[in-house]
């Protein structure tokens, strides 16, 4: 896995490439978590909407084709406020959520103990 955070402006903070991590998702990983911030909303919210026909349909060519539109990319909250984002990036888009969502719990718990 390739994992990005970035904070809420979508600037990136850490990035992280795991050994198998595909070097084509390194950049992919840091637009979802850019994606996830600055959007503050899921990247998967994006891809239904995204598609022809739809009301947000070629948002994914917006700034710069940096907007991501599957899954794995995740606003990060405390106490409802976005404070960054994290983006996920290597595996099925299903995995690539799950990871995402598993580090933001563990970021929060993390931060609930310090």
């Amino acid at each position: 896995m390739c994992i990005a955070i970035a904070d809420e402006a979508g600037h990136l903070l850490a990035f992280e490439r795991m050994e198998g991590g595909k070097v084509t998702s390194i950049t992919i990983a840091i637009d979802k978590a850019f994606t996830a911030a600055g959007a503050k909303r899921a990247t998967h919210e994006y891809g239904s909407a995204s598609q022809p026909g739809n009301p947000a349909y070629g948002i994914n060519s917006a700034l710069g084709g940096r907007l991501i539109v599957v899954a794995g990319g995740l606003p990060i909250k405390v106490d409802e406020h976005v404070v960054g984002g994290i983006g996920v990036s290597s595996g099925t888009p299903d995995q690539d959520r799950d990871c995402a969502e598993h580090g933001i719990q563990f970021f929060l718990r993390s931060a609930e103990s310090a």
